[in-house]
């Protein structure tokens, strides 16, 4: 069975189908988000949504991938505020923070290379 693209939004330009720059922007301010308590992390999801209608298949991998670690990373920050009185959320906050820059880190490096991420859908790498 080959696999077959669906056509090309007709609203957006051809030179922007593949434009890498929005999934590029969302993983910037992913990776800004460590440092800022996650406020440009919420930007990235809303760009991330927006974007991912209009994008091709394989850039739509990184935008599913981009929201999932969003919602995920936004869980395991709550889960690890809540145990922080019993001192585990101390363990819990920073590893979240390794999981989203590994997450990201890994996603550009797919993204650079003009692929799609191959599980995107998967919730730990």
């Amino acid at each position: 069975m080959t696999h077959v693209d669906p056509p090309a939004d007709p609203a957006v330009p051809p030179a922007l189908q593949d434009d890498k720059t929005m999934p590029l922007v969302v993983y910037i301010l992913y990776l800004v988000a460590l440092l800022t308590v996650g406020a440009t992390a919420v930007v990235g999801v809303i760009l991330a949504y927006v974007s991912k209608a209009a994008a091709p298949e394989w850039m739509l991998s990184h935008y599913v991938f981009q929201i999932r670690t969003f919602w995920l990373s936004l869980l395991f920050t709550v889960i690890g505020a809540v145990l922080t009185p019993i001192g585990i959320g101390f363990v819990i906050l920073p590893a979240v923070g390794i999981w989203v820059a590994v997450r990201c880190i890994l996603g550009l490096s797919w993204l650079t290379k003009g692929q799609a991420y191959p599980t995107p859908r998967n919730w730990m790498i």
